[in-house]
């Protein structure tokens, strides 16, 4: 074949790749017909009541937990005081005992340009039974506060369990309004698994820290009660290096602990834990994930080692969407979708939640993995051993709704809508989990979005909403 010859045919196989995805562009989902009032986010004042510093000398503040182990058989307890150290030790009891036990932890400090945080204190209790109300304590004698948290069931494929599903949050007055709907559900989320970018302390001159302690305080009141599960997204980096600031994730780091090292990770942004039936493994979009790198590294060992008999929902939380309609951060995940996607349709990835874009979406089950640069295959095709990527960044945080959306709705997008909101996912056993949700328009109770989940490992068949 001649060169004028070949250069025809590579135009004509382009062509032909154009026209391909064309046809995968005009015969999308449900694009929302609820219209959000246009209206700016604004964070909180400072002086707003969910930002009260707790009554009393030294008071710790800013208190939350989130899973101190594998299992599920650990809690991380964290919180701060302002004026000196005071107390390590967290004293805990079952709700049915009295005897009272004690744990010392341990505590940090850190400085982020002009800001100097407080004592930020983090205690490991181990040894917790499964499925038991625990009431704990931290402070000194004179200024002591009590929460409580109840531990998950015992690891196993048919144990019924409920996760909230929150992202971009920030602190703004739409913010309040997710997590308060959150709070109300009466799906009643027993653990929120967060995909990232909590206080976006970020936006204000010199990554003003205050507010990671406004935000700190902010959330207590559900985080104090039940884990969070972290993800780390770009509003966590603060590297700074135009003020000094060369240190990345350096205030998320201090604040907010994970158990990474129980799942062999040599990093706090990338590790994974069971609680109940679901195996979570949570990823770093912004920590490096190419080949050889210590992500790529432990997501190559990871994913064999989940055992589907034991924990059949494989659910899987990142920063950066993989499958995104909005002209918002739009391919920002494309390298790391071509880095893992294989794997997670080899391994049968139920659910992959995902941030970033300040709205809602959900897609069918859909790979791209065909693709190797000279076969043109390279449209999103319908995969039943593909995951759902659902992006909740719709938190509420100050830099607002995306609103602004690709057309036609590609075939890939189930639905979209430019909304905030929370959603919920709730695990029956090892074939159906319910999936909701929730629009801040809406009562608390109301659905905007909902599915039912076959899982791929036990009950693999097609839900598809088209």
């Amino acid at each position: 074949m001649g060169p004028f010859s070949s250069s025809v045919a590579t135009v004509v196989a382009s062509v032909l790749c154009l026209v391909l995805n064309a046809a995968l562009l005009c015969s999308g989902g449900t694009t929302s017909s609820f219209v959000r009032k246009t209206e700016k986010s604004i964070d909180m004042p400072l002086d707003s009541d969910v930002f009260a510093e707790p009554p009393g000398y030294n008071a710790p503040q800013q208190v939350h937990i989130t899973q101190g182990d594998h299992l599920g058989k650990a809690v991380i307890v964290s919180w701060i005081t302002m004026a000196e150290p005071g107390s390590n030790t967290v004293v805990y009891w079952s709700g049915n005992s009295n005897i009272k036990l004690e744990e010392e932890g341990s505590v940090v400090t850190y400085k982020y340009y002009n800001y100097a945080s407080g004592y930020i204190h983090h205690c490991t209790i181990r040894h917790l039974e499964f499925d038991t109300k625990y009431y704990y304590q931290v402070g000194s004698a004179d200024v002591r506060r009590t929460f409580w948290f109840v531990t998950p069931p015992p690891v196993g494929p048919d144990v019924p369990y409920t996760f909230g599903l929150i992202g971009d949050l920030g602190q703004t007055y739409d913010s309040n309004k997710t997590l308060t709907h959150y709070e109300l559900n009466p799906a009643k989320g027993k653990t929120v698994l967060f995909v990232g970018d909590l206080s976006y302390a970020d936006n204000y001159p010199n990554h003003d820290n205050v507010r990671w302690d406004t935000w700190g305080r902010f959330v207590e009141r559900s985080a104090a009660y039940q884990p969070w599960i972290w993800t780390t997204g770009n509003h966590e980096l603060d590297f700074a290096p135009e003020i000094g600031e060369f240190e990345p994730f350096k205030p998320f780091t201090h604040r907010y602990p994970v158990p990474f090292r129980a799942s062999d990770s040599t990093a706090p942004f990338w590790y994974s834990i069971k609680r109940a039936s679901a195996y979570i493994i949570v990823l770093a979009s912004y920590s490096a994930y190419g080949t050889y790198t210590p992500q790529y590294e432990w997501l190559l060992r990871e994913l064999p080692k989940v055992n589907r008999t034991e924990t059949p929902w494989l659910i899987v939380l990142v920063h950066s969407p993989w499958y995104n309609s909005y002209n918002y951060h739009y391919m920002e995940g494309e390298t790391m979708r071509v880095m893992f996607e294989p794997w997670f349709v080899n391994h049968k990835v139920d659910v992959v939640f995902a941030g970033h874009v300040h709205a809602y979406e959900r897609s069918e089950r859909v790979s791209n993995i065909a693709y190797d640069i000279v076969n043109h295959k390279c449209s999103p095709v319908k995969d039943q051993d593909a995951p759902v990527y659902i992006t909740i960044g719709d938190g509420g945080n100050i830099e607002g709704l995306a609103n602004n959306m690709t057309e036609p709705q590609p075939s890939y997008s189930a639905y979209r809508e430019a909304s905030f909101g929370h959603a919920s996912f709730d695990i029956k056993n090892r074939t159906h989990a319910y999936y909701s949700w929730h629009r801040n328009q809406d009562g608390y109770a109301v659905k905007a979005d909902s599915m039912w989940f076959f899982n791929r490992y036990w009950n693999s068949v097609d839900e598809s909403s088209t």
